[in-house]
């Protein structure tokens, strides 16, 4: 799937073709939701979000300029509204965090379990600039160059909040009791 078939999506969606945005959302949903999960931490949040996103992305079809990705053009409505939706929270607020169990022994799953709440709540504690880069960086895996356009900031500027955010989380679970070796 290229961006040429994106481009035609879109086409076909202003075009009234209602499957064409279905196509749309299928081939995208997954990717919204995940982000949205890793920056809220909620899966209902996540959900709502994601929703949000897809109804924007149907309302302003007519404003993305096919000279660029469709995928960033709408990545980028779901990195704001998320962190949006993170600003509308009241501050302190808990922030809940879910996992699903994986193949491994009851003890390595509890450690598993233990480590990925440890640090899913030290991510959680950042800023939303931080925590957004830590997340398309390390979770996401997109590159510098990916992230800047994602994001709409200079590739330093990215170089420089994950630096930032790196040391700050390093703080963070130094705080909570984990130690680096």
């Amino acid at each position: 799937m290229t961006d040429l078939y994106d481009v035609t999506l879109v086409k076909q969606c202003l075009e009234g073709n209602q499957q064409a945005f279905e196509a749309v959302i299928d081939k995208y949903q997954g990717v919204v939701y995940n982000m949205a999960f890793r920056m809220v931490n909620d899966r209902d949040d996540a959900q709502d979000i994601a929703q949000t996103v897809f109804i924007k992305v149907y309302r302003n079809l007519n404003r993305y300029n096919s000279k660029y990705k469709f995928f960033s053009w709408l990545y980028r409505i779901a990195m704001n509204e998320t962190v949006n939706f993170l600003k509308r929270r009241r501050p302190g607020e808990p922030v809940e965090y879910h996992h699903l169990p994986g193949d491994a022994s009851p003890e390595s799953l509890y450690d598993r379990s233990e480590q990925q709440d440890t640090l899913q709540q030290a991510i959680g504690e950042l800023k939303p600039d931080y925590r957004i880069v830590i997340i398309l960086k390390h979770l996401q895996e997109f590159s510098y160059l990916e992230i800047s356009e994602l994001l709409n900031i200079p590739e330093k500027t990215v170089k420089s909040r994950l630096f930032t955010a790196r040391q700050l989380l390093r703080e963070i679970l130094l705080k909570k009791g984990v130690r680096f070796g």
